[in-house]
Order: C-alpha cells, then structure tokens, then sequence
C-alpha cells in the first residue's frame, strides 16, 4: 500500500491503481463512533463505511477540519469527537445553500458542540480565518456545476487550496457517472464523472494520493438518478484523497 501511494503521488497526472487495502482506524476514531450521543446516527455507519472512510481521510486529534455543505451534520458530529478539544470542526454552507439548508445549521448549531462552527457564509466560496489540514466534502462537488457553472470550479478549488495548510488533504466523496460523461449528469442524475473531477483538482495544483474503494458498487450501472428508491443509500461512490503541496 505505501508504495502504491508513493508512486501515485509522484505520478499525479496519470491514472494510478486505487488503494484498496484496508487502513487502520485508529482509536480516535473508534472512540468517536461509539459515543453515545451519536445513538441516532449508528444505524448508519455500516452503509456509509464511516470508519473506513474516516481512516482513509486521515483525520486526527487536534486537526482542523472543513465539513463543506454537510447537511444534517452526519460527518460534522463523527470529526468534533475525532478532532477532540484542541481541535475544530467547520460545518459550512455556501451563501446559495443557506436558505434551502437553514433548518440545518439551525439544528447543528443547536446541538452545543463546543469545537464546532456551523454557518452560512456571505459567499460560495469557502473561508476560514485560518489554514485547515482536512477539507471534506460528500456527494457535493456536483452540485458546483449546478449552481456556479464549470468555471465555478476553478475558484472553488483555487479557495480550498488556499483554505488548507501546506501539505493539507482535499477529500472528495460523489456519486459516479458514467466514464465520459464529464458534467453531463450533474443536474439530471446528481452524478459526476470521476475524471473530471480528478482533473479539475490537479488543474488547481493539488497532488493525487489514492482512492478508496470501499463506496464502490458494481451493481450500479449509473444510468438512475441517485435518489431513485432503486438505489438510494447504495450508489456508486469514489473516494478520492490531494494534497496541498508542502512548497
């Protein structure tokens, strides 16, 4: 697995083997999964790969960490148990997103979480007041086209590499479209091609680390929209893991 991802970082322009061994979760993360305020949310943790997912992204205590448009908070509330007391969790919303998802923030914020900020920000972009290590996002960055455009893009991915500290992780979780498609889906079936997104983020000067495997679904042939009763819960998702350069 090391030397997987070695030479995938060094190869970042051409399309390596995915990392599909299994990382260690390691104990802050188990720890976070088992708290008990969380008792709503297990039930879902199996589905959602959540350990595995988390392992992969590298979260650990005392980081700082970016949950963009996180809705009803699921991630938000594994990474505040994660991260701990010395670290901090956003939880943030475009500007377009606030008034579709103010219920949202409203009950994530309610919730007290001592070392998260859950807010709408004045912009669609993202902005912290300081660099972050981790800027997590799951089955979103195909709403970008649907809202900013494909040249959205290039300023939402130029804002998370300034947003995140040299050497910091960019991870990305969507639902795949078919191999070709580029943005075509992203309206009618909430889906992206894997591709583009790859490419879209080297583009904005980030390394290629790897991917994970463990969202993948054979069974799903793309071709439905993703909240379709046929394969809501079980698409077809990649996982994929850039880097901020350290220079």
């Amino acid at each position: 697995m090391r030397l997987t991802m070695i030479l995938a970082a060094s190869a970042a322009l051409a399309v390596p083997a995915a990392i599909t061994a299994k990382q260690a979760v390691s104990p802050a993360i188990t720890k976070a999964l088992a708290d008990p305020a969380r008792a709503d949310q297990t039930s879902d943790d199996a589905r959602r790969h959540a350990a595995e997912v988390m392992a992969f992204a590298g979260v650990k205590p005392g980081q700082t960490v970016v949950d963009f448009l996180p809705g009803k908070g699921y991630w938000t509330r594994i990474f505040t148990g994660v991260v701990g007391p010395s670290g901090h969790v956003y939880a943030l919303w475009p500007n377009v997103a606030i008034k579709s998802y103010q219920g949202d923030i409203d009950a994530l914020t309610a919730r007290h979480l001592a070392n998260v900020t859950a807010e709408g920000q004045a912009t669609n972009l993202p902005t912290v007041a300081k660099p972050v290590d981790l800027f997590w996002t799951v089955q979103n960055y195909h709403d970008l086209n649907n809202f900013a455009g494909e040249a959205g893009y290039v300023a939402f991915n130029k804002a998370v590499f300034d947003a995140l500290k040299p050497g910091g992780i960019y991870l990305i979780v969507d639902h795949v479209a078919p191999a070709g498609s580029g943005l075509a889906d992203t309206k009618t079936l909430h889906r992206i091609d894997p591709a583009i997104v790859k490419k879209q983020v080297l583009a904005a000067g980030f390394q290629w680390v790897g991917e994970s495997t463990v969202l993948a679904n054979p069974k799903d042939d793309h071709s439905l929209k993703v909240f379709d009763p046929a394969i809501r819960g079980t698409t077809d998702q990649f996982v994929y893991k850039f880097r901020k350069p350290l220079k």
